[in-house]
């Protein structure tokens, strides 16, 4: 069984309502009371009728994806919230500005980026091209880029800032980067070997 984590940010930010964080939190906890359902009707799925068109078995896996990635991604999105924003330092710095060549084209690809998706921005570590890399998720489950660690999740989907800010996307991006917890993410970044 798949446990709900706590988070501290769970409250409100600078720009960013309690009520809006709680009621994200509440989609979140969704997303693990699915996961759980899918894996035990996983336990009996008929595997013998499976088919790409239609099937218990297809169903269950494409809807597993798409909980099980509305639960890492929420996890990394809070898990990044609750700091004071203002920009990294050390390693993770140094690497931004290799890679995006200073912290303003990173910070600038990266809000394009957070408009520019229909569900989810990330800033990963690509283990492949040896660099630091923006991209895109149109949904919890299309994240196709393997090979990556993923430090730093958007959420741009509507319900995490339509309280707050209705259809004014990049007002709350604005925010969403006033709350960023670099010292978790420069900690999370050492990790990853890079």
């Amino acid at each position: 069984m798949l446990e709900v984590k706590k988070y501290e940010s769970i409250r409100e930010l600078d720009g960013i309502s309690e009520k809006t964080m709680t009621e994200h939190y509440k989609l979140y906890e969704g997303y693990v009371k699915k996961i759980n359902e899918i894996m035990e009707k996983l336990e009996s799925a008929d595997t013998a009728s499976a088919n790409q068109a239609f099937s218990e078995i297809r169903s269950l896996k494409v809807d597993l994806s798409f909980a099980l990635g509305g639960v890492k991604n929420h996890e990394m999105y809070f898990d990044a919230l609750g700091g004071k924003g203002g920009r990294p330092s050390g390693t993770l710095l140094e690497n931004i500005e290799k890679d995006f060549g200073s912290y303003e084209k990173w910070e600038a690809d990266f809000k394009a980026t957070g408009m520019a998706g229909r569900g989810w921005a990330w800033l990963v570590y690509d283990y492949d091209l040896k660099r630091l890399v923006n991209y895109i998720g149109d949904a919890q489950n299309t994240f196709p880029i393997w090979n990556c660690a993923a430090l730093l999740a958007m959420d741009v989907y509507e319900h995490a800032y339509y309280l707050d800010y209705a259809t004014k996307r990049a007002d709350y991006i604005e925010a969403f980067f006033k709350n960023i917890d670099w010292p978790k993410l420069e900690k999370y970044f050492s990790s990853f070997g890079a």
